[in-house]
């Protein structure tokens, strides 16, 4: 074979070689793109005042929210309104507000700390506690002004206090509490732990309680409707996440842990 061929057939095989890896290319399937992880957005901390008789729930729910949303924490701090509404104005760092009525709410509305409009979310309504086995055989409101028997209630400025008076005012019943508490847990102890024959706290409270108590309804209860509203403050450093919250306990799934609680709709 002369040079000139010798060239020919070395070119051919070049060209065949090099179609022939471009078909092994064209053929070989395309990469798959790298899926982006999706990732909650929401983060941060915040700081939730509630009400005493929200311990319960707001502690369950706290803990779902953040499980929807692995970047924030929820902290709480549970006390009569009223002295949330104190610790509030004094400059304790608090992100969200749910009361146990809308008077408290309105002194932090009226004093610009609020941040939109509070959102109702639950009500609910008093019931009286008694030992189990209700050994004073309480079986109405008026039950509760017979001599020597010792009744706790709250305090007229917290939520289950004012409810107490307007059932009070209602049924013409005189009452002689033995103490007044500053919140309902606070007469529900009283009460279980042997201190009270009886004390006026809500509904949702006997339910929490278990076996530990007895519940007494009254008809009177339903002149004395608690209203229940939350709204995120002015000062939250997380205001998304506040406001987030705020959404969460008003949503479906929110709403759902409440009425299991006893809790009844706004």
């Amino acid at each position: 074979m002369n040079t000139r061929s010798s060239r020919i057939v070395g070119a051919l095989i070049t060209a065949v070689a090099v179609v022939g890896l471009a078909g092994c290319a064209g053929a070989a399937p395309a990469a798959s793109p790298t899926p982006t992880p999706t990732a909650d957005s929401l983060e941060g901390s915040i700081t939730v005042f509630a009400a005493a008789s929200l311990k319960g729930t707001f502690t369950e729910l706290a803990e779902q929210f953040e499980s929807a949303h692995p970047g924030t924490t929820v902290e709480l701090n549970f006390a009569g309104s009223a002295d949330l509404v104190t610790q509030i104005t004094e400059g304790a760092p608090a992100d969200v507000f749910a009361s146990a009525d809308e008077k408290n709410m309105s002194k932090l509305t009226d004093a610009g700390l609020v941040d939109g409009d509070p959102v109702d979310f639950a009500t609910n309504v008093l019931e009286i506690a008694v030992p189990p086995a209700n050994p004073a055989g309480i079986e109405t409101f008026a039950d509760l002004a017979a001599p020597g028997l010792k009744v706790v209630i709250c305090a007229p400025e917290v939520p289950c206090g004012a409810a107490t008076v307007k059932v009070v005012e209602v049924s013409g019943v005189t009452l002689a509490p033995v103490s007044e508490e500053s919140s309902v847990t606070d007469v529900l102890g009283k009460v279980t732990s042997g201190q009270a024959d009886a004390g006026l706290v809500y509904v949702t409270d006997v339910i929490a309680a278990g076996d530990a108590v007895e519940g007494v309804a009254f008809d009177e209860s339903a002149e004395a409707v608690n209203t229940y509203p939350i709204a995120a403050l002015t000062d939250a450093d997380a205001s998304d996440v506040a406001a987030a919250f705020v959404a969460f306990i008003t949503s479906e799934a929110g709403q759902s842990v409440l009425t299991a609680a006893g809790f009844g709709k706004p």
